[in-house]
């Protein structure tokens, strides 16, 4: 080869090689027994310059491989670097990377609940607590020249994403940034972000997956190519894809030839002939079952896979219907292997905790190559799943989207059940973004030639909404930054009150507002355009076109507000008749999912907000909790009472009642169909309309009939015009309120909390006082919560598994709401202490109403939940696992991670705590030493 070269051609090559030697990256490129992709070799040259980087590229496609070699940069040039992650688990799994690497006496760990060799050059950490060492102006800091943040694109998560901001922001200007993302739509945008705050940085965008991932269809027995031809194998060529028509004519059949015999088509019955060929077809279509899917795979060599099952018991009952099914995935050398493994991880943990958390069975799904993979799984549990999954030991996986965000799991195939999932308030169709990061599992890199995406069929699945999902590769980045009342107090402190404000305003979020504000312009110029076009249209030679359409607007307005009225006196009039209820009262439920005969056996509560989420869940009444004569019992709203309702009957309530009880449910509810039953409730007879009295609509109904332009013969095509103005000109407002609304919003933001915090005394202008500085030192969604209990002694005197049962107040969130039952809660001083937390929420939220701090917008202060007092209490004074899991009704898994942050605020209170004339910090130290066992103690992930 080089014999072809000219002198000066074989010259310039050499002096090129000579040079590359002399780079970081050359010693660099030799650790891996692979060559870079481009885009790695292009990162890290501009790394090597000096330049920040933002890489986005999809899942699995070697992304770290940059933030690597910032660590070794790091070590050549005596510096330090912080790799932080989004999750304690990452944190884990990066640092068990490099200590492999580097060895442990270079590289530490801190994730709040664990602590490592956290003065080594290299240090892994969760995004939080290096947020907390900038506010507290940690010396770890000294001499730190990288920041890796893997997974940035966590900054849209609406709950956590301000912390990577809060970061980004506060970073030394020394410090050179690598942020390591998703591929996102719009990377050049959040690129720009970067260069503004951050200085010279190089955005580098890779769409190729280092594996080709084919999509298919699983029907029945049939394997459907979700497209025709893949020519860009998953992102890699430009050509256009086309949906299998073998599919889309199977979608047809079973989505628009259903069998309806009131159906008639061209005016005749559908023949018989149709109907059973449409059986026939139909016969051979179905959605496998589980166990059906892995042996399908299995034959067709496509395992390992991670099915995504989008519910934990549906995790579980994955695992079950395999083992039923006698399904055995490892011979016998891999079963002795991974006994081995699991008793050598498992060691630590007492028998009789294993029995508790389902060991034996758990074990025994692995030995056959099957595993669950979710939240409510013992940390250890998970951990041992990855191993093995990793190992090739465990060969099917049933999880939740959470394996998605960024474990080291990657497989040769995954399987979707469902394109729809719960988002925490509805079933909502996956994002775009979503299946992208589920199916970019599948294909590991150095081993499988190709990845397979399978989703399996459903009724009513759409193959052009899939192809959809599968052909957008990317999401936009969304920021959700909102300042909190500790990020005020640890801002003013440091910069003060005007420099904290400009800060703010270099946030990314307020970046995309200031950006959204000039399309919004753009589109006010065009309406106003419209709106000249509109004005001739409804131009009427009779006279005032545009005041007859307003009299026409004031007549309908007028109607419907007295409906309104109408709707208002009739809910109050059914609220003031629920306000008689007594327990016992046997009443006829009007409407809703739970109509008909129910027995009172709580009245409710009085009117106004429940569970502190200002403005999401407003009610004008009572929420009385029954039993239906279904043997359910809910606590039901003032919508299914739209008319006043009355006692039919009494009936006494057994003392022994529970509502958790089936056999209680069913034998109540026995009773009160044998009381009642027979009853037929009086019918409500609506009441004449206010509007058939109205002075003011018949003044405007004359007005009309009066105007000159009421007798035009073009009358009606002129109100089509106004009311085409009237509706654009409406818009045109709305979107003049948002471009205003987005001018200075996050400051605006900032400067209610400030507000708020200088009434409470936790600022005094540019100073922060003793109080602003303990809100300082608390982290977390109820900081100033927690801070007002410190300042008023609400903890002192509490033992500490009693101040262990406050403190979870502040952190726990049940997942469900659970109206039917209290939370059980601890007796004595805990129970009047967690009464007091609960009044200084309401005093506070009283104040952020004042204020303007509105939840709905992701700021303020949530009611505190005491669901998980009682199972802390339990813990911390030495219960067993078994009677506290019992009592809990939780999963082990969320029962430790509750724990954990539980013990990590507790921190935050033991270091915030007066030091003189209070019990709280000393009692905080011992309830985390309390807490700190067993389960708790030996699981390394939180």
């Amino acid at each position: 080869m080089t014999e072809d070269l000219t002198p000066a051609e074989a010259y310039a090559a050499a002096r090129a090689r000579n040079a590359e030697r002399r780079t970081a990256l050359a010693p660099f490129r030799e650790l891996y027994d692979f060559d870079l992709d481009p885009f790695q070799i292009e990162a890290c040259q501009a790394l090597e310059a000096g330049k920040g980087v933002l890489v986005a590229a999809p899942t699995g496609s070697g992304k770290t491989i940059v933030g690597e070699f910032a660590v070794h940069l790091a070590l050549t040039q005596g510096r330090k670097c912080f790799y932080t992650t989004p999750i304690k688990a990452l944190s884990n799994q990066k640092y068990a990377d490099l200590v492999k690497r580097y060895g442990p006496d270079k590289v530490g760990l801190l994730t709040g609940d664990n602590s490592v060799n956290g003065d080594a050059p290299i240090v892994v950490m969760t995004t939080e607590v290096l947020r907390n060492m900038l506010y507290a102006g940690s010396q770890a800091l000294s001499g730190l020249g990288y920041v890796v943040m893997d997974e940035v694109h966590y900054l849209s998560d609406r709950f956590r994403g301000a912390v990577w901001e809060e970061v980004i922001i506060h970073l030394p200007e020394s410090v050179t940034l690598v942020s390591l993302s998703a591929t996102v739509s719009n990377a050049e945008e959040f690129g720009d972000w970067l260069d503004t705050v951050r200085g010279d940085t190089e955005v580098i965008v890779s769409e190729s997956r280092p594996v080709p991932l084919w999509q298919h269809v699983l029907a029945g027995r049939r394997m459907y190519d979700l497209f025709e031809e893949e020519t860009d194998h998953g992102g890699r060529g430009a050509s256009r894809r086309e949906v299998n028509p073998d599919l889309l004519r199977l979608a047809r059949t079973e989505n628009t030839r259903t069998y309806n015999p009131r159906d008639r088509r061209r005016g005749k019955m559908v023949r018989e002939a149709d109907r059973e060929r449409e059986r026939r077809q139909r016969s051979r279509i179905w959605t496998p079952g589980r166990p059906e899917v892995i042996e399908r795979l299995d034959a067709e060599g496509l395992l390992p896979a991670i099915t995504f099952i989008f519910s934990r018991a549906g995790c579980e009952a994955a695992v079950q219907q395999c083992l039923y099914a006698g399904l055995r995935l490892n011979d016998d050398e891999g079963r002795e292997r991974v006994r081995e493994i699991v008793e050598a991880r498992t060691a630590a943990i007492p028998t009789e905790d294993l029995h508790v958390l389902g060991y034996y069975e758990w074990l025994e799904a692995l030995e056959r190559g099957i595993a669950a993979h979710h939240a409510g799984m013992l940390p250890t549990f998970k951990e041992v799943v990855e191993e093995l999954f990793v190992r090739g030991l465990v060969k099917a996986v049933f999880a939740t989207e959470t394996l998605a965000l960024g474990i080291n799991m990657p497989a040769r195939s995954v399987v979707l059940e469902k394109l729809v999932k719960w988002n925490g308030e509805q079933h909502a169709d996956i994002t775009p973004g979503e299946y992208t990061q589920l199916t970019g599992r599948a294909g590991r890199r150095g081993i499988d030639v190709e990845g397979h995406a399978v989703v399996l069929w459903q009724r009513g699945l759409d193959p052009d909404h899939l192809a959809g999902l599968a052909g957008t590769r990317t999401y936009p980045l969304r920021s959700s930054f909102k300042p909190s009342y500790n990020m005020a107090v640890n801002l003013v402190d440091q910069f003060g009150r005007h420099r904290s404000r400009e800060l703010l305003e270099t946030s990314f979020a307020q970046f995309q507002a200031d950006r959204s504000v000039v399309g919004i312009s753009r589109q006010v110029q065009r309406n106003e355009e419209g709106l000249q076009g509109y004005r001739e249209g409804m131009t009427c030679h009779l006279g005032d076109f545009e005041e007859y359409a307003r009299l026409r607007r004031d007549l309908k307005d007028r109607e419907t507000e007295l409906a309104r009225q109408g709707a208002a006196q009739r809910r109050a009039q059914a609220a003031s008749s629920l306000e008689k209820l007594k327990p016992g009262d046997v009443i006829h439920v009007p409407t809703g999912k739970f109509a008909g005969l129910a027995l009172v056996l709580d009245p409710g509560i009085p009117a106004g907000r429940t569970n502190g989420h200002r403005g999401f869940e407003h009610h004008d009444g009572p929420r009385p909790l029954v039993l239906t004569a279904e043997r359910q019992v809910k606590r039901l709203a003032s919508i299914d009472f739209p008319v006043p309702v009355e006692a039919l009957e009494r009936m006494r309530i057994p003392k022994s009642f529970n509502p958790r009880s089936p056999q209680s449910r069913r034998d109540l509810a026995s009773a009160l169909r044998s009381k009642a039953g027979h009853i037929n409730p009086e019918r409500h007879h609506r009441q004449r309309s206010a509007a058939t009295d109205d002075r003011e609509i018949a003044r405007l109904r004359t007005a009309i009939r009066a105007h000159p332009c009421h007798g035009c013969d073009e009358r009606e095509d002129h109100a089509r015009w106004a009311e085409r103005y009237h509706r654009l000109q409406r818009d045109t407002l709305q979107l003049e309120r948002r471009i205003e609304g987005r001018t200075n919003t996050i400051a605006r933001t900032f400067d209610r909390i400030v507000a708020l915090l200088t009434e409470l005394d936790y600022l005094r202008g540019n100073e922060v006082t003793d109080n602003g500085k303990r809100l300082a030192r608390l982290y977390g969604e109820l900081d100033l919560l927690a801070s007002e209990c410190l300042r008023d002694r609400v903890w002192e005197g509490l033992n500490p598994a009693e101040l262990a049962a406050c403190v979870s107040a502040l952190v726990f969130e049940a997942r469900q709401a659970d109206d039917a039952v209290a939370p059980k809660l601890p007796t004595g001083n805990a129970k009047a202490a967690l009464g007091e937390m609960v009044r200084i929420w309401g005093r506070l939220d009283a104040l952020e109403e004042e204020f303007k701090i509105n939840q709905a917008e992701g700021v303020g202060q949530r009611e505190p939940d005491l669901g998980f007092a009682w199972a802390a209490y339990q813990w911390a004074s030495g219960k067993s696992l078994d009677e506290v899991l019992r009592e809990a009704e939780m999963p082990a898994g969320d029962f430790v991670r509750w724990c954990k942050q539980v013990i990590d605020v507790l921190g935050q209170i033991a270091a915030a705590a007066p030091k003189e004339n209070s019990t709280v910090a000393k009692n905080a130290r011992k309830a985390v030493d309390e807490l700190l066992r067993g389960v708790v103690a030996y699981s390394s992930v939180g």
